[in-house]
């Protein structure tokens, strides 16, 4: 055997021997806490800021190989919306002010993820991408309304969601997780008073947590 013909033995039965390391099939729930950024976004006249904050997800998963595996998972956060309309006056054309409205809300997020990993010793690196809905729902009694005949209402949107990370196992069952998680979606539309920005945003998600594995 020629030595080119050796180093291709070799090369392929240290592709081998990696690829089996992370076969073993596994199924665990984890949970993890994250923050929520979000940019503001302006169109159509109207400028919408949501706010930062906390949040917790829940997630399902089950790896069958590096290269199939999937994920349910439920996420909440706080999602309040401050939505600014510049105001005209005389022609239209000179702006002399600006209305805002504020609207306390909730996120919940509901995707279904397809996961790809390798398991290294006791590390397992991991991407995904997926989708779901996310759900904008303002507080039932949000307190003051500043705009004259403002309403509010639930807002459902498709979301793409994208990310990356690392499992940390620990114990036999028990470890930690580490990942980024990217939400695309169209801003949502929470009161009637000002015109839909209509434009697509995003949500970054950086979070810590735990995960038990059965």
């Amino acid at each position: 055997m020629q030595v080119g013909q050796i180093k291709l033995c070799l090369f392929l039965a240290g592709l081998a021997a990696l690829f089996s390391a992370g076969i073993q099939a596994q199924t665990d729930v984890a949970a993890s806490l994250y923050g929520a950024f979000s940019p503001s976004v302006s169109a159509n006249g109207t400028t919408q800021s949501p706010s930062n904050s906390a949040g917790v997800l829940v997630e399902l998963r089950h790896i069958s190989n590096p290269l199939v595996g999937w994920e349910a998972t439920y996420a909440y956060n706080r999602a309040n919306q401050k939505y600014t309309e510049q105001v005209t006056c005389g022609s239209g054309v000179v702006i002399c002010g600006a209305e805002t409205e504020n609207v306390p809300a909730d996120a919940h997020e509901i995707t279904g993820d397809w996961v790809v990993s390798l398991k290294v010793a006791n590390l397992r690196p991991f991407a995904l991408t997926g989708g779901g809905l996310l759900l904008n729902v303002p507080e039932a009694n949000p307190g003051p309304i500043v705009v004259a005949g403002a309403t509010t209402h639930t807002a459902t949107k498709g979301v793409f969601v994208y990310g990356a990370g690392l499992d940390w196992t620990l114990l036999p069952h028990l470890g930690l997780r580490f990942q980024y998680r990217g939400n695309l979606y169209k801003a949502a539309n929470l009161t009637n008073v000002f015109t839909s920005t209509n434009a697509f945003t995003q949500t970054a998600e950086p979070m810590v947590g735990a995960f038990l594995r059965f």
